[in-house]
């Protein structure tokens, strides 16, 4: 197992340790190094400057585990992200990093979960409490949420929220705390908004910035496929059949996702064999020594079991799932290169998870390129080419020679070419049969996946419908014909546009703002998405859908728009 004394030199608790060691952590970070001691015994307010990889989660989640006691029956912390992602992100990590009996209750509050479920929760008592700043405020208005004995205030890149407009939130969570807590703020940046916050709310804080190293991922082709979640093991089954000579690591989330696609595999007779921290060392290094000698040419496992893996010729990663942060993407694809060979890394991902790709390829600068899914047909003839390639090697390496005498048996008194179709349908009638391949939806012909973007610019800058859309599509050279559901208001708008352009979009404007202090365009807040084809015209309040008040308009296909009549609204009830 792993060495923890530079853990040891922070006095932590024996459970802990064993956490840390199940978890297989081997030395602090340079933020861990630097917080930990801090919150274990300073009462100073602080603000940390680091980017969203360098641990700091664990940073803060130790020195909560170890300073707060269980079952006090009332909140002892809270810890607000601008995420639902991150949210459950965080929680997950906490909840991982305890040990024993005595174990904090640790819940996340969020956005499309249901009330019902996080106020059970909340009247079992909770200890720490992780949430989005609008479902926070929800519950404080619901009176299902205290912060008035709060201990500890933790904002988690606050930088982000600050971004997404949620400073008047973050205003209202701070009311309704208590003035003797202890304010922790994490920022990648160090805008002017953060220092406003720090000196309206935090006493005496001390400002502590974290240099962190550049990640590299130079060495390493990095593609991504768009898929459904139900779609994803047949997808993944087709990467691995189009590939020559796979040999290659499948990262997931969690140990059963990993049972799970082995178990999968193994049914399809591909040779994988699964690694997560269930395993015993004995059975983890048999299962390594059998794939650093290609006896085994699939690896699944989690990103914790992968920190032992030392092969240096892995010819690719495949991510079924985003890890949870930046760094973790970076260690995932870097097993493709550790030999000075480039190799190739591929991610899947849902809807869900576009977002972070983004941001993933925002933060290693790095160009990850879209590809589609290949068809069934393609795989086949690729089947067939390497069938035909391997056959000739044999032929020119005299490979064969030892099968002669068997070979004129055979075709005594037959037809060669009937006895080889013979030997292809014996050997090869499952590996080149098409109809094993389930369809697949394709992104290349469905483009439903849209994101609603917000609009500072409205109807009182003289903007008409078509105006608007000709304004977005000269600054961020798109075509008109992607924009949908646009919803011009008295004081803002907001329009529907592919993942991929919603990106463009939101980084053109922003090199156009000028003397705007907030950005022009922005991804909506939950409370204002769109349904879709679903709730056309219609906007999700925190009380449920509805349809603004202010004449609005639709994407009336590609002869332009045309106002929604006063006629097509229901009539109100008096």
């Amino acid at each position: 197992m792993t060495n923890l004394e530079k853990f040891k030199i922070f006095w932590l608790s024996q459970s802990t340790l064993e956490a840390l060691e199940k978890k297989w952590f081997e030395e602090p970070s340079p933020i861990q190094t630097e917080t930990i001691p801090l919150l274990l015994k300073w009462e100073l307010d602080i603000i940390w400057q680091a980017q969203t990889w360098t641990g700091k989660t664990a940073a803060f989640g130790i020195p909560l585990i170890e300073v707060l006691k269980p079952k006090q029956w009332h909140i002892q912390a809270i810890i607000v992200t601008p995420t639902r992602e991150l949210c459950i992100q965080v929680a997950e990590e906490i909840n991982s990093l305890q040990s024993g009996k005595d174990r904090l209750s640790i819940i996340p509050i969020y956005w499309w979960q249901s009330y019902t479920q996080q106020i059970r929760a909340l009247k079992r008592g909770i200890d720490i409490v992780v949430g989005t700043p609008g479902r926070v405020i929800d519950h404080i208005k619901r009176k299902t949420l205290k912060l008035d004995k709060i201990s500890n205030m933790i904002l988690d890149e606050a930088d982000e929220m600050l971004n997404m407009w949620f400073e008047e939130d973050i205003k209202t969570i701070f009311e309704q705390t208590n003035k003797d807590k202890r304010v922790l703020l994490f920022s990648a940046t160090m805008p002017s908004a953060i220092k406003k916050v720090a000196e309206k709310y935090m006493k005496w804080y001390k400002h502590i910035k974290i240099e962190s190293e550049q990640m590299t991922t130079e060495q390493t082709d990095q593609i991504y496929f768009e898929v459904k979640d139900r779609d994803k093991f047949e997808a993944l089954s087709r990467i691995i059949d189009m590939e020559t000579d796979f040999y290659g690591i499948i990262f997931c989330r969690t140990k059963v996702d990993v049972d799970f696609i082995v178990n999968r595999l193994t049914e399809r007779w591909y040779i994988a064999e699964a690694l997560h921290w269930d395993i015993q060392q004995s059975s983890r290094e048999k299962i390594l020594k059998r794939f650093k000698d290609k006896k085994t040419n699939i690896l699944v496992a989690t990103d914790v079991a992968a920190r032992w893996i030392d092969v240096n010729d892995v010819s690719h990663v495949i991510n079924y799932a985003l890890p949870g942060d930046p760094e973790s993407y970076v260690h995932r694809i870097g097993r493709t290169w550790r030999a000075g060979k480039k190799g190739i890394a591929i991610t899947l991902i849902t809807p869900s998870e576009y977002g972070r790709l983004s941001f993933f390829k925002k933060i290693t600068k790095t160009n990850i390129k879209k590809w589609t899914i290949p068809n069934a047909s393609d795989i086949i003839s690729s089947k067939k080419q390497k069938l035909i390639n391997d056959i000739e090697s044999s032929i020119n390496n005299d490979e064969y020679k030892e099968q002669l005498a068997l070979a004129n048996e055979i075709i005594w008194d037959k037809d060669p070419v009937e006895i080889l179709a013979s030997l292809l349908k014996i050997t090869y009638s499952n590996e080149l049969n098409i109809s094993k391949y389930k369809e697949i939806w394709s992104s290349s012909i469905n483009r439903a996946w849209t994101t609603r973007l917000f609009i500072a610019l409205w109807r009182k800058h003289w903007f008409t419908p078509k105006g608007m859309i000709d304004h977005i599509c000269n600054i961020a050279n798109i075509r008109s014909n992607i924009i949908d559901d646009l919803c011009l208001l008295e004081d803002f708008s907001f329009i529907n546009v592919p993942f991929e352009e919603a990106e463009s979009i939101i980084k053109m404007f922003d090199k156009e703002r000028a003397s705007w202090w907030k950005p022009i365009v922005t991804k909506a807040k939950d409370k204002w998405r769109s349904g879709g084809n679903h709730h056309k015209g219609w906007d999700r309040g925190r009380s449920g859908w509805f349809r603004p008040r202010e004449k609005s308009w639709n994407w009336r296909s590609s002869w332009g728009y045309r106002p929604r009549s006063e006629g097509q609204r229901k009539p109100r009830k008096k």
